[in-house]
């Protein structure tokens, strides 16, 4: 299957790591710096691999069948748009789009074309996570009560200085777009992905030479009766802390931690199926850093996919899902008021101006 990279920054390699493991044929990248695609040639020795400034230029010349999109997020729509438009398969980046209209368009583009498009939300794949998830399937909760995402990380003046769209309204979004969506993204699907209601703050403590916050606190009423607490930051002092993952049903509490929610750091269930000890050995994971090793079998799976014509495990939609609920979360804090969902539109650049001094 011909493959292509559009765009070779920070998560780059978990693309180029996931598309070996999966022995696609790599034909293209492109990246506006040819001093990007230099590095990532000689790291991985991809001298076979063509490089391309233009993506456009890529798609017509390479005619890829699967595109991977890896750009700063304030492009992820019309890249995708394009890449759809020339018949090729997508994994989008999270998130899928920074705004509703456009990964609405995405994902009805995606439908009329009749190519998979895939929200690279690689989480879902870890093994802590699959345990919780199939633990949740068969019912071992019982009656679920609420939820909680937590991210506790660190993000100093020298990472907003790599690459000036991070921390922008247009290009990225805050701490909760950027860092902690694939953990909302987690909470949402396991607590019922129906949101009825959001409430909410944000802030910016530290980080006053962005436009975005560094702080966000959430309360999420669920459809089912449950709830969510959402916890993100990027002021925690002086290094990243954690990632975690709490749910509480009435015959089930677990919480995943770690890196990325890559270990079970507790586990209890009223059946006694397992042993606590036992699971937190088995689905316990040790990543070089927080991306994990989902990006592998996200791709193995969208790989799949294609070939079944079939859903990706983590389909556009549930890309959009986690978009909007963070987009949710904005709009609460900026209104100063309690937001139901489903949102039909709403994009980051509605919050243009919320932390100007």
């Amino acid at each position: 299957m011909r493959y292509a990279l559009i765009g070779c920054g920070r998560i780059s390699p978990n693309h180029i790591e996931a598309a070996r493991n999966n022995n696609l044929d790599f034909v293209a990248m492109c990246d506006l710096l040819p001093e990007a695609m230099a590095e990532k040639t000689n790291k991985f020795h991809l001298e076979n691999v063509r490089q391309y400034t233009d993506y456009r230029e890529l798609l017509i010349k390479e005619k890829p069948q699967l595109v991977a999109i890896a750009t700063e997020s304030g492009k992820h729509a019309q890249i995708a748009l394009d890449c759809i438009e020339q018949g090729c398969n997508i994994i989008i980046e999270k998130p899928i789009a920074l705004s509703l209209s456009d990964a609405d368009k995405i994902i009805s583009a995606g439908h009329k074309k009749g190519v998979v498009v895939c929200a690279n939300h690689q989480n879902r794949f870890n093994k802590s996570i699959q345990y919780i998830r199939k633990s949740l399937l068969e019912g071992r909760f019982g009656k679920l009560s609420h939820g909680a995402a937590h991210v506790r990380w660190n993000r100093g003046k020298s990472y907003y200085d790599q690459a000036p769209w991070r921390g922008t309204w247009e290009q990225d979004g805050g701490c909760l777009m950027n860092q902690c969506i694939h953990n909302i993204d987690l909470l949402r699907w396991m607590m019922g992905d129906d949101v009825e209601e959001v409430m909410a703050y944000t802030d910016q403590l530290q980080h006053n030479y962005l436009e975005t916050e560094d702080l966000g606190l959430a309360v999420v009423k669920f459809s089912n009766g449950s709830y969510g607490v959402i916890e993100g930051t990027t002021n925690v002092y002086p290094k990243n802390l954690e990632e975690t993952l709490y749910i509480f049903g009435d015959k089930g509490t677990v919480k995943a931690g770690g890196t990325s929610d890559n270990i079970i750091e507790e586990c209890r269930f009223a059946d006694n199926k397992d042993d606590p000890e036992d699971v937190k050995k088995v689905y316990g994971e040790n990543p070089p850093n927080v991306y994990g090793y989902g990006h592998t079998p996200l791709y193995a799976d969208v790989i799949e996919s294609i070939k079944c014509e079939r859903e990706p495990y983590v389909s556009g939609e549930a890309g959009r899902r986690a978009l909007e609920l963070v987009l949710a979360i904005y709009k609460s804090a900026a209104e100063h008021r309690p937001i139901k969902l489903p949102l039909s539109e709403c994009s980051t650049m509605d919050f243009v101006g919320r932390f100007d001094k």
